[in-house]
C-alpha cells in the first residue's frame, strides 16, 4: 500500500503540485472573501462615516452607512454574477488556464483598491475593490473545478476535485483567524487584511504559466494532437495514453463538434436536461442546506449557552476548522466510498442534526445546560456537511457533463449559487426575525427532501466513464417524467471520457 502510494505520488507529482497552485489561486481566495467581511464591519462603517464627514461636514445618518455598508458586502455576489456570465466565452476562447489568469488580474486589481482605500480616503474604492473580487470569484468558480477534472487522471478524479472544497474551508479559516483582533481586524489594519488575497492571486498568476493547459480542451477545441499528448505526459508521467486520447476522440465525435456550447445550447438541447436537473437540484441545495444560517445563527447560540463575548471569535473559528477537518477526511475517502454515498448520508445527518437543534434550542430556556448540547449539534451539523455534500457535490457536477457542454453547465450552476447566496443573505433576517429558530423548520424540509432525491434518483459515478454515466442517467429518465427526452431524439447521443 506505502508502495504504491509512494509509487504514485512520483509518478502524478506534477498533477499534485498543479492542484496546489490551483487551490491557492482559486477556492482558497473565494472561501477568503466570503468569511474576512465580517470581521471589519464596524470599522468600515466608522471609515464611511469618517470620510463624508471630511469632506461634507456632518455625518451620515446611520440608515444611510448601513445601506452602503449592505452595498459593500451584497456587490460581490454582483461581481460574482458578471465573472460566472464572462467565463464561459472566455474559456472558450482562450482556455481555462488564461480565464483563471485573468481572474487572478481582478484580484489583484481588487486588492489594490481595498488596501489602499483608507489611504485615499475613499470608501467607494471599497466599493468598487469588493465588486472586482466578485468577478474574480466568478472566473474561479466556473473554472476552477472543470479544469481540474480534465487535468485528472480516473483514479484521482474525486480526490483532485473535493480538494477545491478543502481550499475553500482553508480560506474561510484563514479569513476567520487573520480577522481576530489580535492579528488584523483592528481599525487601523483592516484595509491590510482585505487585500490579502492579492498575494495568493499574484503567485497564482506567476505559476500557472508552467503548467499545460487540459489535455481535453487542446486535443478537441484546439485540435492539437500532440499538445494534449505532451500535457499528459507533463501531468501523469510517460506512459501509453493512446487509450485517454481515443475517449476524447469519440466524445468529439458524439458531439459532432470542436467547439464549447454556449448556455441556450446546454439548456435547449435534450441530452444535457438530466445533468441539468441534477445539478441545479444540487447547486440549490448548497444555497438552502441552512449552513449559511448556522453561522449567522451561531453568536445568538453561543451567547445563550453563558459564553463570554471575547471568545466568541473563536469558537465560532471552531467551526471552521471542523469544516476544513471535515472536508480533508472527504477528499480521502471519495474515490472508495464513492460520491452518492457521501451526499445523501451527508444530507441524512445533516437532517437529524437540525431536528435535534430545533428541540434544543426550544428547550434551553427551560433547561439552561441544553444550550451547551445545541452548540454541539452545531458543530456537528457543520461537521457532516463538510463529510458530504461540500466535498462531493462538484465531483458529480463534474462528472455529469461532457467536455463541450461542462464550462456552460457550471456557468448555469454558478448564476443559481450567486442568486440563491444573494437572495439567503437578504431574505433570511427577515425569516429569523418572524419565526425565530424555528425557520430552520424550512430548512430540514429541505435537507431531507434533498437527501431523499439523492438517494432514489442519483446514480454513482465513482470510477465511470461519461458513457456510463449517462446510460444511468438515460435509465433514471424512466424515474423522472419531466426531464425524459422527446421520443424522436436519439438514445444513441453520448460521451465519453476517461477523465
Amino acid at each position: 500500500m506505502a508502495a504504491s502510494f509512494l509509487s504514485d505520488l512520483v509518478r502524478y507529482r506534477r498533477f499534485f503540485q498543479m492542484t496546489l497552485v490551483l487551490g491557492l489561486g482559486g477556492t482558497l481566495l473565494v472561501g477568503f472573501h466570503v468569511s474576512v467581511i465580517t470581521y471589519p464591519s464596524q470599522d468600515i462603517k466608522r471609515f464611511i462615516n469618517a470620510t463624508w464627514m471630511e469632506r461634507h461636514g456632518s455625518p451620515l445618518p446611520q440608515e444611510t452607512v448601513a445601506l452602503l455598508w449592505s452595498f459593500i458586502v451584497s456587490i460581490y455576489c454582483l461581481g460574482g454574477f458578471l465573472g460566472s456570465l464572462s467565463s464561459q466565452p472566455l474559456s472558450a476562447r482562450y482556455g481555462k488556464k488564461k480565464t483563471l489568469l485573468f481572474g487572478d488580474l481582478f484580484a489583484i486589481s481588487g486588492a489594490l483598491l481595498l488596501g489602499s482605500s483608507k489611504m485615499a480616503g475613499s470608501f467607494e474604492m471599497v466599493l468598487v475593490g469588493r465588486c472586482l473580487y466578485g468577478i474574480s470569484a466568478g472566473m474561479y468558480m466556473n473554472t476552477y473545478g472543470p479544469y481540474l477534472g480534465e487535468i485528472s487522471p480516473k483514479k484521482f478524479r474525486g480526490f483532485a476535485l473535493t480538494t477545491g472544497a478543502v481550499f475553500f474551508s482553508l480560506g474561510k479559516a484563514l479569513g476567520q483567524i487573520m480577522g481576530l483582533r489580535d492579528i488584523l481586524g483592528t481599525p487601523s489594519l483592516w484595509p491590510l487584511l482585505l487585500a490579502l488575497c492579492g498575494i495568493p492571486a499574484l503567485l497564482n498568476l506567476v505559476l500557472l504559466p508552467l503548467f499545460p493547459e487540459s489535455p481535453p480542451y487542446l486535443l478537441i477545441e484546439k485540435e492539437d494532437k500532440e499538445g494534449c499528448l505532451q500535457a499528459m505526459k507533463d501531468l501523469w508521467g510517460d506512459g501509453c495514453h493512446e487509450g485517454e486520447m481515443e475517449d476524447i476522440m469519440k466524445e468529439k465525435e458524439a458531439t459532432g463538434s470542436n467547439k464549447s456550447l454556449n448556455v441556450l445550447e446546454v439548456l435547449k438541447g435534450p441530452s444535457f436536461r438530466r445533468p441539468l436537473a441534477i445539478t441545479i437540484l444540487l447547486m440549490m441545495s448548497l444555497q438552502t442546506n441552512g449552513l449559511s444560517a448556522i453561522y449567522f445563527y451561531a453568536f445568538e447560540v453561543f451567547r445563550t449557552a453563558k459564553l463570554e463575548e471575547a471568545l466568541i471569535p473563536y469558537v465560532t473559528l471552531g467551526m471552521g476548522l471542523c469544516e476544513l477537518i471535515s472536508v480533508i477526511l472527504c477528499s480521502a475517502i471519495i474515490d472508495r466510498v464513492g460520491r452518492r454515498i457521501l451526499l445523501w448520508g451527508g444530507y441524512g445527518a445533516m437532517a437529524w442534526a437540525l431536528a435535534f437543534l430545533i428541540l434544543t434550542l426550544s428547550l434551553q430556556d427551560r433547561y439552561p445546560w441544553i444550550s451547551y448540547c445545541s452548540v454541539a449539534l452545531i458543530f456537528l451539523f457543520t461537521f457532516f456537511y463538510g463529510i458530504g455534500p461540500s466535498g462531493a457535490i462538484f465531483s458529480v457536477m463534474m462528472e455529469v457533463f461532457s467536455q463541450s457542454a461542462r464550462p456552460a453547465g457550471f456557468v448555469i450552476a454558478s448564476l443559481i449559487s450567486w442568486v440563491g447566496l444573494f437572495l439567503t443573505g437578504i431574505g433570511f433576517p427577515f425569516v429569523m426575525e418572524a419565526l425565530g429558530y424555528y425557520s430552520f423548520l424550512i430548512f430540514l424540509t429541505l435537507v431531507t427532501g434533498t437527501a431523499v432525491f439523492i438517494y432514489v434518483f442519483l446514480p454513482e459515478t465513482k470510477g465511470k466513464s461519461i458513457i456510463q454515466i449517462t446510460e444511468e442517467l438515460r435509465q433514471l429518465g424512466r424515474k423522472i417524467p419531466f426531464i425524459t427526452p422527446p421520443k424522436n431524439f436519439s438514445v444513441d447521443h453520448t460521451f465519453c471520457t476517461k477523465l
